[in-house]
Parts: C-alpha cells; sequence; structure tokens
C-alpha cells in the first residue's frame, strides 16, 4: 500500500522542466568533425579561390622578374618567398576573415552556438581547414618561382613546416578580424588591409624599404614566414635561424587563435 500511495517520480520532462544537456563533445574529436565538415564544403566552394590565389602569385612573379634579375639572389629569394606565403595569406587571412564576418553578419554563429562542441574546436577546425588548401598553391609557386629565378629547388620541403605554421598565425587573424568586426563589411577591408601587407611587405625585397617600413614589417607574423623561407635558398641555410623564424609563427598562432576563440565566445553569447 505504501507504494500505492506514494507519488510517481516524474522526469524534467514530465514536470514541465527543461530536459537536461547531452554532455558536451570533448576537444579532439570535435575539432576533428569540424575539420571534415568544413573541409568537405572547401572541396566544392573554396578551390576555385585557391586556384584565384595561386594564380595571383604566380602574376606578381611575373611582374617582379621584370624588376629583379635572375642574378639578385637576395632580392630574389624575397621575391618567391613572399610570393609563395601569399598565397596563405590569401586564404588564411583574407577569406577567413570575410567567412567569420558573414557568419557574423547572418546569424550563422548560432548554429554553431547550438552544438554541443567546445567553441576552440570550431575556430581550429574551420582555421585548419581554410589553411590546408594552401599547400598546393604554395608549393606550384614556389617551384616556379625558383626556376624562374634560378634558386634551388632542394629545400621546398620546408614548405610542409612553413605553410601550416604561417597558416596558423594568419588563420586566427582572420578569425578574429572576422569575429571582432561589427560589421561584415569591416571584415572584409581588415581581411584585404591584412592580405595587402602581407603582399606588399613581403614580396619587396628588405634593402629597397625605408626604415619605418621595415619596423611595420616585423609586427607582421607573415614575415617571419617569409624569412624562413628565404633563408633556405641560401648556399648554407642558418637552420636555427629557421627555427627562430617557426617559433614566432608558431607563438603568434598560439596567441591569435586563443584570440579568436575568446572573440568566437563572445560573439555567440550576444
Amino acid at each position: 500500500m505504501t507504494l500505492l500511495s506514494s507519488p510517481p517520480r516524474t522526469t524534467p520532462d514530465a514536470a514541465g522542466g527543461p530536459a537536461p544537456l547531452a554532455p558536451a563533445a570533448r576537444l579532439l574529436p570535435a575539432l576533428a568533425a569540424v575539420y571534415r565538415a568544413q573541409l568537405a564544403r572547401a572541396r566544392v566552394a573554396r578551390i576555385p579561390l585557391l586556384f584565384v590565389a595561386t594564380f595571383q602569385s604566380l602574376g606578381i612573379l611575373v611582374m617582379m622578374r621584370g624588376v629583379v634579375d635572375a642574378g639578385q639572389t637576395s632580392a630574389a629569394r624575397y621575391v618567391v618567398s613572399g610570393s609563395s606565403v601569399l598565397v596563405v595569406a590569401f586564404v588564411a587571412l583574407n577569406l577567413l576573415a570575410q567567412y567569420f564576418g558573414r557568419l557574423r553578419a547572418s546569424g550563422g554563429l548560432d548554429h554553431y552556438a547550438t552544438l554541443p562542441v567546445p567553441a576552440a574546436s570550431v575556430v581550429l577546425g574551420a582555421a585548419a581547414a581554410f589553411a590546408s588548401f594552401t599547400l598546393p598553391g604554395t608549393l606550384v609557386t614556389a617551384a616556379v618561382g625558383a626556376v624562374m629565378f634560378g634558386l634551388p629547388l632542394g629545400q621546398l620541403w620546408v614548405l610542409l613546416a612553413v605553410v601550416p605554421l604561417a597558416g596558423a598565425a594568419l588563420s586566427g587573424l582572420g578569425a578574429a578580424c572576422g569575429l571582432l568586426a561589427p560589421k561584415q563589411e569591416i571584415a572584409t577591408m581588415l581581411g584585404q588591409l591584412g592580405m595587402s601587407a602581407a603582399l606588399l611587405l613581403g614580396v619587396l625585397p628588405v634593402d629597397h624599404l625605408p626604415q619605418p617600413v621595415l619596423w611595420l614589417r616585423d609586427l607582421l607574423p607573415s614575415t617571419y614566414a617569409v624569412e624562413a623561407f628565404a633563408r633556405t635558398f641560401r648556399p648554407s641555410p642558418d637552420w636555427a635561424a629557421v627555427a627562430g623564424d617557426l617559433a614566432v609563427c608558431a607563438g603568434v598562432g598560439v596567441v591569435s587563435l586563443a584570440v579568436a576563440t575568446w572573440a568566437y565566445r563572445r560573439a555567440t553569447r550576444r
């Protein structure tokens, strides 16, 4: 009788309260899921843009070939290295800033906010997907530029380290610009300005730049990727200096991606 007279237990749904949410996914599985989803979309939507980025860099090589002779090895190193890193800047910085700016303006971030995934996985997954498509174009640009300016081809394998680290730094900056910009148009403008800075301050030989411009050049993370790659074209590369430049890219990448993650949380809570 006691069991019959006691009130039945009710679940939160039966009582009219909110149902408990599913536990949040762990960072690495969520990151892999976001990366695969972004990569699948990028195969269709962004491959044409990658061709644009590659042809843009090849066009800059052709243009600079009329200014810099093949015998000017110091200037040629910066032209080839800067044009190669520009492919990364176009996709990772410019396009990612536009992508997150468009998501924020259209309310697309609300979709990600409803998913039980960490904020870092969304930012890192999108950044990694955008940066992944830059490696083929960077390799093509570097190979064509090395042949065009008479530089050795034996150290192009360094791009396997340069592209991910430069991509991390520039992707973090691009995502932060897109998420922090108050309007989509401003995010697009910031992405374009960042890519233009990477173009002008990375491709032009440092011997032709005034000192104030060199100080500004030192503030760009793409500069250290250009410097690291340019050092490998020397007859005896200073690998310690190359590692130091890549370490700067890695440090900027950690900081910029952390800022982008914070900006993502801030944007989804508004």
